[in-house]
């Protein structure tokens, strides 16, 4: 089975498929429709055979469907037909749950995502929970996010950031009893020393997570 896997982001959308070994990268932003993605991926992989398709949704994912469209990018994600827009089976995942997929090793593995926003997701011997765990509380009425996550960064500079994001990191460890805890994400290369217990992800787990969706029992998903 040859696999297409397309990692939408809100600055670029990045594409992988069966035997490539390279990635394509796509500028995306607040005007990337799905009807454009789909364009533009197609324009893309001009020539690449896949059977399948795997998508990491940047927004919440309920019975592989996106229910809400996504911060940092267009309208219309929502109902969009994608199995007959790429003429082909497509399945898709939350982005965070996706890159945790590719991450896991076994156990209670927690997913952390320090990139615009806070991605998050568990495994849990194998089944994959999706979490929105970036906007609860955190301190002074925002939340984990809000420190977090890009704005964070921006608002507090790199060595106060890192402070937050690693008491976070900590926090979300101890409550939800993580054996393994994997940071990935954009802005994770910025963590000096990582707590007992965590490493860091990459980009490139997200591929494997789209190429697992398909070919491991491991993809099973609870609805939320």
């Amino acid at each position: 089975m040859r696999i297409l896997v397309i990692d939408i982001g809100g600055t670029h959308i990045k594409l992988l498929a069966s035997g490539r070994r390279e990635p394509v990268r796509i500028p995306s932003g607040p005007r990337m429709t799905p009807k454009k993605m789909v364009r533009l991926v197609k324009d893309a992989v001009r020539g690449w055979k896949y059977d399948v398709v795997s998508i990491g949704y940047p927004g919440p994912v309920a019975r592989g469907r996106p229910i809400s469209d996504p911060k940092n990018l267009g309208e219309g994600w929502v109902g969009f037909d994608f199995h007959k827009a790429f003429g082909r089976p497509v399945r898709i995942l939350n982005d965070a749950a996706m890159q945790a997929l590719g991450s896991y090793r076994g156990g209670h593995m927690l997913f952390l995502g320090l990139g615009t926003g806070l991605g998050t997701a568990m495994i849990v011997d194998g089944v994959i929970e999706p979490m929105e765990l970036a906007h609860l509380p955190y301190k002074k009425g925002r939340s984990y996010e809000d420190y977090a996550g890009a704005a964070g960064l921006e608002r507090f500079g790199k060595k106060r950031w890192r402070k937050h994001a690693t008491d976070i990191i900590v926090r979300l460890q101890a409550a939800l009893e993580a054996n393994d805890v994997v940071v990935g994400g954009g802005n994770a290369k910025l963590l000096k020393k990582l707590p007992p217990g965590v490493r860091l992800g990459g980009n490139e787990h997200a591929f494997a997570g789209g190429f697992r969706m398909w070919r491991h029992a491991a993809a099973r998903t609870r609805g939320r």
